[in-house]
């Protein structure tokens, strides 16, 4: 037998042929056991899972020349003629071609007229659900009060869209997903009569990417056979089908857990050298992680699992993951997934969502191990070495600030006894940009206003008509959410640094700003700054004593001036490591 023809012949012939149905089975037969067949059936399922095949097989068991009978025999004439679809009497309808009441009235006139050639005139209508309102209509009437020798078969993966009135004058019968286990059994059992030599892991795999139809799992086979000449290995399914192992996978969620960003990069860009899609790769991560949050939080999680066919081999993957951690990434791949169908370069994309997830081990504020515990000696030079880029940064601030201004102001020592920029003193704890707006005690003053609740109010408008101007921005701009306005500003916190500069860049920035006053119909400044900074600088009000809260005017308060950026510099360096000189 020709493997391209693989499915077609596999196609059950017969009740017992069905997989994963029993009990719509059961009570077909029992139906046409005791002469108590209904004149209308609604077959309602996801694809592939035998609904057109157990109409046929119906048609084939009330026409059958040895029955009515629970099976058709499939050998005398009326079986064979149903099966290679020859009789006038028996038709398969396609709703999706053949939705208009045209259609559904010439039907309607046929119907009253006798069989000519079996029993029963038997009207199979595939995708029902695409019919026309009129077109139901049509059909209701015939429904209703149909002929007794006329039976109507309506089979639709979208019950929903169905009128009521037509569901209630069905038997309505729910076809469920084909389980992995009878999938796999049927799929070892076709390569045992076919000739086909298969690895069971590789079987396995091909189940799941079926996603419960039979009819998918049936038609990979046919295609994997055929490429590989009759014999079939898991990563042989793996190259066909664009999958991912779940070994690379592992790799990569290590790559993960230790913010090595450069593993990470190579390994997308392995993927993408493989012939993988952005997409692909996001969805197959997305279950990924979905399948460790299983093998972590449940005992027996074997037939849970999606993409891992053996869970107890990543369990220990799984146990360097907190639970936290683990939804978080799958919160974070879910929304950028999302974003996916929009962007016009979707690998950019992906790649800025696994550096995202690189941070999220930092914000669960757990200290993650790897598999193989590190040394003391290991942990030690790795904390040295994020000390001295600390440090780095630092400097690099430091010379920027001195060339804007500040030249005369730092490294000069405090006339009450301040250190010296060079005596390597304790540096106060910035966030990575280290920059905070100039006003920030009104902005902090003006966040419970009514200009600040106004834009709240309108903040999801303000967010779509960025996506519909340039979705790349909103990408980054969702990050952000606003904590505060004055009269010609909004000041929006971002938790993640990346997003914040990436907004912050004019050509993005503009867009916002143009959005805003289309939104707010007033022209507004985009101010940023960190999500930590913000609720930093809240609390630190808050601990004050109350009558310290009132806010002085400018020229009057202490340790102001009338130049904003000796404000900055206070606020980026502290008190103790700038001196004000007129």
């Amino acid at each position: 037998m020709e493997h391209i023809a693989l499915y077609r012949a596999w196609r059950p012939q017969a009740f017992k042929d069905m997989v994963g149905q029993q009990h719509i089975i059961q009570t077909l037969q029992n139906a046409i056991r005791e002469n108590r067949t209904s004149h209308a059936y609604l077959f309602s399922g996801p694809r592939g899972t035998g609904k057109t095949s157990a109409a046929k097989i119906l048609a084939k068991a009330i026409n059958c020349e040895h029955g009515p009978a629970p099976e058709p025999c499939n050998e005398c004439e009326a079986c064979k003629r149903i099966t290679a679809g020859a009789v006038m009497d028996v038709q398969e309808i396609d709703a999706a071609s053949n939705r208009g009441v045209e259609e559904i009235r010439d039907l309607r006139d046929k119907v009253k007229y006798a069989p000519t050639e079996v029993r029963h005139k038997v009207y199979i209508i595939d995708e029902v659900h695409m019919l026309t309102t009129e077109a139901f209509n049509a059909l209701l009437k015939t429904l209703e009060e149909p002929p007794p020798h006329v039976m109507f078969i309506l089979a639709t993966t979208e019950p929903h869209r169905i009128p009521a009135t037509i569901i209630s004058r069905c038997q309505r019968f729910d076809f469920r997903r084909v389980s992995l286990e009878e999938q796999t059994e049927r799929l070892n059992l076709i390569c045992q009569q076919e000739n086909i030599q298969a690895d069971l892991d590789a079987l396995q795999y091909i189940a799941r990417l079926s996603d419960g139809g039979m009819r998918d799992a049936v038609s990979v086979l046919d295609q994997i056979s055929s490429f590989t000449d009759g014999r079939v290995t898991y990563q042989q399914v793996l190259n066909m089908t664009g999958g991912i192992a779940s070994e690379q996978f592992g790799k990569l969620a290590l790559a993960l857990l230790k913010e090595d960003v450069g593993t990470v990069l190579q390994l997308i860009e392995n993927f993408m050298q493989e012939g993988k899609s952005a997409d692909k790769c996001m969805e197959n991560l997305l279950y990924y992680f979905r399948d460790l949050l299983m093998i972590k939080m449940v005992p027996q999680a074997t037939k849970m699992t999606e993409r891992v066919l053996n869970p107890e081999r990543f369990k220990e993957v799984a146990d360097a993951f907190t639970k936290e951690q683990l939804f978080a990434m799958i919160d974070t791949l879910n929304r950028y997934q999302s974003e996916m169908k929009y962007a016009v370069q979707p690998q950019t994309l992906f790649e800025v969502a696994l550096l995202k997830l690189c941070s999220i081990p930092g914000e669960a504020g757990t200290t993650v191990q790897p598999t193989a515990q590190r040394s003391g000696a290991a942990a030690g030079q790795e904390d040295v070495a994020m000390l001295k880029r600390q440090l780095a940064e630092l400097e690099k601030k430091l010379e920027r600030a001195m060339q804007g201004g500040l030249a005369a102001g730092v490294g000069q020592e405090a006339p009450s006894g301040g250190r010296q920029v060079g005596s390597r003193a304790p540096a106060p704890r910035l966030s990575a940009p280290a920059k905070l707006p100039p006003q920030l005690d009104r902005y902090i003053a003006e966040k419970s206003s009514e200009a600040f609740a106004a834009v709240g109010r309108k903040w999801s408008q303000i967010l779509q008509g960025v996506k519909e101007t340039k979705v790349t921005v909103h990408a980054w701009f969702m990050d952000g959410e606003p904590v505060s306005v004055l009269e010609d500003s909004v000041l929006v916190a971002f938790k993640n640094n990346i997003h914040r500069e990436t907004t912050e860049k004019p050509a993005n920035k503009q867009v916002i700003e143009k959005v805003l006053q289309e939104q707010l119909g007033h022209p507004y400044r985009l101010v940023t700054m960190m999500q930590k900074d913000w609720n930093a600088a809240i609390e630190g009000v808050s601990d004050q004593p109350a009558e310290e809260l009132q806010l002085e005017p400018e020229h009057d308060a202490p340790g102001k001036s009338k130049e904003p950026w000796i404000d900055e510099a206070l606020q980026l360096f502290g008190e103790d490591l700038v001196v004000i000189k007129e």
